[in-house]
């Protein structure tokens, strides 16, 4: 312990004090009384104005570099955490307790009533300041990216020898825009659909990186078979000398989908088409057994396409002959035919749906409509 001394400021005798330990730095106001020392004493050093920029768009708050999406319905939570974010409470104080009282100006001016305490030199402290947030509206590189129609890559959904269906085209879109999406929601601020357009020839999605172009092509003909190709396009080069490419991603979906009925060049009948990913499988309409096309001709085997099962209609059954042989009512001439039963036919059935083609009547099963697009283009 030191001796007693006086405040070299106004002279009073000012208590003996503990003197700091080895190495620890003397504080240069120690050797002033309490009264003169708290003379220049702040217990909270706040900023005169804090702005907090907000896009005008989508809501995102800018933090240190960078966007941020909240879910908030305001901003009072935002200004809250950067009015406590800026505050300075003195090294000095001990036991602090503070609070903030929010005071909502006008749309865009929140002013913080901040109330701080704490224990200095043995004695209670408190202080009061009031900080006023500014909510500044502007617009995020995001939001003015899509404003601007930038994207880097497109997507492009067509088909080999015909146009997509436009079941095909919905799912399409559907499939990027889940998967932009699933992008988001991880808090990747990249992630966007800048625009869709449906063409003569199919639909193009433009998308905001050619990683996530990528990734949609790769989902599209994983679900709805085809094949795709990439055409890198260069359009500048960045601020380190590296060129840029626009990458369009062309997805071709197979001749035939599901839903079709085709005729293969086997000599054994139509074929209601079930799937095209990988080989094309479908059931045979002759015999009902399980089509699959062979390995080299994949999900386009050499085959006429007769129609598709929203071509068929309910039609009468005049009688089942054998287990392989059916009489049922033509349609269009109302004509008693005999037509090859399909092992799903129930015996006791009083109509079945049935498709005319060039190949004649065939039997389709119960509920076998492969897509509800009654508008699918030829």
């Amino acid at each position: 312990m030191s001796s007693g001394t006086f405040c070299p400021r106004c002279g009073d005798p000012i208590p003996a004090r503990a003197e700091p330990r080895p190495g620890e730095p003397r504080e240069r106001d120690a050797v002033l009384c309490d009264e003169c020392y708290f003379e220049d004493f702040d217990l909270v050093d706040a900023p005169e104005r804090i702005e907090v920029r907000v896009c005008s768009r989508c809501g995102a708050v800018h933090k240190g570099n960078r966007w941020v999406d909240i879910d908030a319905e305001d901003y009072t939570d935002v200004a809250i955490d950067r009015v406590t974010e800026s505050l300075g409470v003195h090294l000095k104080a001990e036991d602090v307790r503070w609070g903030v009282d929010p005071e909502q100006v006008d749309e865009n001016t929140i002013r913080m009533h901040c109330t701080f305490s704490g224990i200095v030199r043995g004695t209670h402290r408190e202080e009061a300041v009031t900080v006023p947030v500014h909510i500044a509206k502007q617009t995020c590189q995001r939001c003015g990216r899509i404003a601007g129609g930038y994207y880097s890559s497109i997507v492009q959904l067509r088909a080999s020898e015909r146009l997509p269906t436009s079941e095909e085209e919905a799912r399409a879109v559907e499939i990027a825009e889940s998967y932009i999406a699933d992008r988001e929601a991880t808090g990747d601020r990249n992630a966007f659909i800048t625009e869709t357009l449906d063409t003569d020839d199919g639909v193009d999605i433009k998308i905001s990186t050619n990683q996530m172009g990528a990734g949609v092509a790769k989902r599209i003909v994983s679900e709805l078979g085809g094949a795709v190709e990439e055409y890198p396009t260069l359009v500048t080069e960045d601020g380190d000398g590296n060129e840029v490419y626009r990458v369009t991603y062309a997805v071709r979906l197979p001749a035939f989908s599901p839903g079709d009925v085709i005729d293969p060049d086997d000599g054994d009948g139509p074929v209601l088409v079930r799937s095209v990913q990988g080989n094309l499988k479908g059931v045979r309409l002759t015999t009902g057994d399980a089509y699959e096309a062979a390995f080299e001709e994949g999900e386009a085997p050499d085959a006429r396409r007769l129609g598709t099962a929203d071509d068929a209609v309910d039609t009468t059954v005049v009688a089942v002959e054998d287990e392989y042989a059916i009489q049922v009512l033509d349609p269009d001439t109302y004509e008693s035919k005999t037509v090859a039963r399909p092992s799903y036919v129930d015996p006791d059935a009083d109509s079945v749906p049935v498709l005319s083609s060039r190949a004649g009547l065939s039997i389709l099963p119960g509920g076998a409509v492969g897509r509800t697009d009654t508008d699918a283009r030829e």
